[in-house]
């Protein structure tokens, strides 16, 4: 049960480390264009790396998770919003599951 806390601890301070260690090295402006351009896609690179896998286990069939996700990406790209793509993303597993 010790080892639990040990982990537990251990978890913490890599953490912190990860989080703090920029802040405390890099005093000055960041002026690399490429090292700025890097650090503004990070967020959006992470989110669709965590949801991607999520999208394709959401159904029963993966088959029907890929044409949803293929038909809200067109639909998004069209300039639809998040409610558009979201309702006919759910109408597209609900027909493709309907079939399969």
């Amino acid at each position: 049960m010790n080892n639990i806390y040990l982990y537990m601890f251990i978890m913490a301070a890599v953490t912190y480390l990860i989080r703090m260690l920029p802040l405390a090295l890099i005093k000055k402006k960041i002026t690399n264009r490429f090292f700025k351009s890097f650090l503004y896609y990070v967020p959006f690179v992470t989110l669709a790396v965590m949801t991607f896998p999520a999208i394709l286990s959401a159904t029963d069939s993966v088959w029907s998770a890929a044409a949803a996700f293929l038909v809200a990406m067109v639909v998004a790209y069209a300039g639809g919003g998040l409610p558009t793509v979201a309702t006919i993303a759910c109408a597209v597993v609900f027909i493709v599951e309907l079939f399969i």
